[in-house]
């Protein structure tokens, strides 16, 4: 490979490693706040852990794969 083709390799791999860096610690992100209004919510209502059904652990895996296709269909 010459040099000009390398160095348009590196550029393009610049910017998914960066995409992927920023979607890494937004999701990370999402995660804890999530989670932490998650246990907050618990607390207020019964003290402990949350108690979560089965219905609403599937209501919420819809609920993200269809914010996930959103996301994705960003790119197209």
């Amino acid at each position: 490979m010459n040099r000009m083709n390398l160095e348009n390799q590196e550029t393009n791999n610049g910017w998914q490693n960066r995409f992927l860096i920023i979607g890494t610690i937004l999701g990370a992100v999402a995660g804890l706040a999530s989670a932490w209004m998650l246990v907050k919510s618990a607390e207020k209502t019964n003290g402990g852990p949350p108690e979560i059904s089965s219905a609403d652990l599937l209501r919420s895996t819809v609920g993200i794969i269809g914010i996930v296709r959103g996301i994705a269909s960003l790119g197209d």
